[in-house]
């Protein structure tokens, strides 16, 4: 089936809006960055190329000598006939540009002569510039000239449209939300029980798409752990061979530590006696790759906690959870469809749920942790700053309540399964109304 994403909507945001830039999509493989760009630039544009230098890397010397776009578009139609350069109407797409990077040199000359749309697309891209250092690394960085971006695999909205919910589905929900209202009880239920589909089901489109189309969770199983075994081949392909085994071993330990009541990153659970020093290289790796999710630390809950970040204190969480789900096996996922998990493993896959929700809605993914005080998640919204704990049930908020006895904090909330209450300054709210969360904007 055909999957509907919010990216195309940020697409024709940028067509409309930008002025002198191009555009870099960054994001894991699989998530569908092609196959969105490539719609969106045949249903609106007269004139769309497409390169792809991973399949023809022929196309590379289109980049090669002068970068003028006079002789960029001379050379690229000196290698395919049928292009059709229509000014004010061509998009050109630019796919798997790591591969090619005076590609994206020429982005300063095409955003200044203005008469071509450029988007580019990559996977892997700072990891494979350093990789390669010179042979593979562009000329100049175009600074002031491109826009990048991050594209993630289908959020729960995404997933619910994919369902048949649209934006109208979710008003009483959103009006519960503002309203501090509790949702009629069989409607949380169903929402509850849609969200612990997608914790099985994931985000990946081809899983959602299999998903859809036969309803088979041992297929989702199946291509999960395809995907997971892609990954891993990812860091054997582009690692440096000394690294291959460091950071396949920390994308491994990723959810067995998740299955732990402290969840902190620990080197020593990747390997007895592991030190930052021979493994933090490898978790820069999983994140500039975007297969981790990278969560900082904080130790004051006051605005402007990027100003607070305890570099040494960190989780990482995987970029779908879905694929975290997976590694844990059928069993769990059966009790999680069922509601019946127990346990920490429970707590870990909605953690890296929540983690997965405030990055794709645009927060920066922090916890605080401060003293024996530590809080799953804290974001800065029009609230100010709010400690976000998440409970995979109920339970007490003893970390959540000590924070909201400070006076700079007006807000705090609990994600849990159960309906929306206030109590307080502390506002309870079920798991997937973390989804109306948003960051403060200019």
């Amino acid at each position: 089936m055909e999957l509907k994403r919010k990216f195309y909507d940020f697409l024709l945001n940028w067509k409309n809006q930008k002025h002198q830039e191009c555009l870099l999509v960054n994001g894991a493989r699989q998530i569908g960055k092609t196959y969105i760009i490539e719609k969106f630039g045949r249903e609106n544009y007269e004139s769309f190329i497409e390169l792809n230098f991973a399949l023809q890397p022929e196309l590379c010397s289109v980049f090669e000598g002068n970068l003028g776009v006079r002789e960029i578009c001379e050379r690229l139609t000196a290698l395919q006939r049928d292009v059709k350069l229509i000014p004010g109407a061509t998009l050109i797409f630019l796919d798997e540009i790591q591969d090619c990077p005076n590609a994206r040199t020429a982005f300063k000359p095409f955003a200044l002569d203005g008469r071509y749309d450029v988007i580019a697309s990559g996977s892997l891209l700072g990891i494979k510039y350093k990789k390669d250092k010179i042979k593979k690394t562009p000329r100049s960085i175009p600074v002031g000239f491109e826009r990048q971006v991050t594209m993630y695999s289908l959020s729960f909205e995404e997933y619910l449209e994919a369902k048949g919910f649209g934006k109208a589905s979710l008003q009483i929900l959103k009006r519960s939300f503002a309203e501090r209202e509790a949702v009629p009880e069989s409607i949380n239920e169903h929402y509850r029980r849609l969200l612990r589909e997608y914790v099985v089901v994931g985000g990946m489109p081809a899983v959602v798409s299999a998903f859809m189309d036969r309803g088979h969770y041992g297929e989702v199983q199946d291509l999960q752990e395809a995907l997971v075994k892609e990954y891993i081949a990812d860091i054997h392909k582009y690692a440096d061979k000394t690294d291959i085994p460091k950071v396949e071993n920390c994308f491994r330990a990723i959810p067995r530590i998740l299955a732990k009541e402290n969840r902190k990153f620990k080197y020593a659970e990747v390997e007895d006696r592991g030190t930052a020093r021979k493994y933090l290289s490898s978790v820069e790796w999983l994140k500039d790759a975007h297969i981790a999710t990278f969560a900082e630390c904080v130790n004051v809950a006051l605005t402007g906690l990027s100003g607070y970040v305890k570099e040494e204190w960190f989780k990482l969480y995987l970029p779908d959870v879905g694929l975290l789900c997976s590694t844990y096996g059928m069993g769990v996922k059966r009790e999680i469809l069922a509601d019946t998990l127990k346990g920490c493993v429970k707590g870990g896959i909605y953690e890296n749920l929540v983690a997965g929700i405030l990055e794709r809605n645009g927060f920066p993914v922090r916890y605080y942790r401060n003293d024996a005080t530590e809080v799953e998640f804290i974001v800065e919204t029009s609230d100010g700053v709010v400690p976000i704990e998440v409970k995979a049930s109920n339970g007490s908020t003893v970390s959540l309540d000590r924070l909201l006895e400070s006076p700079d904090i007006s807000c705090g909330i609990k994600l849990t399964g159960g309906n929306v209450g206030v109590s307080g300054k502390k506002l309870t709210l079920p798991h997937y109304m973390a989804i109306f969360l948003e960051p403060v904007r200019m």
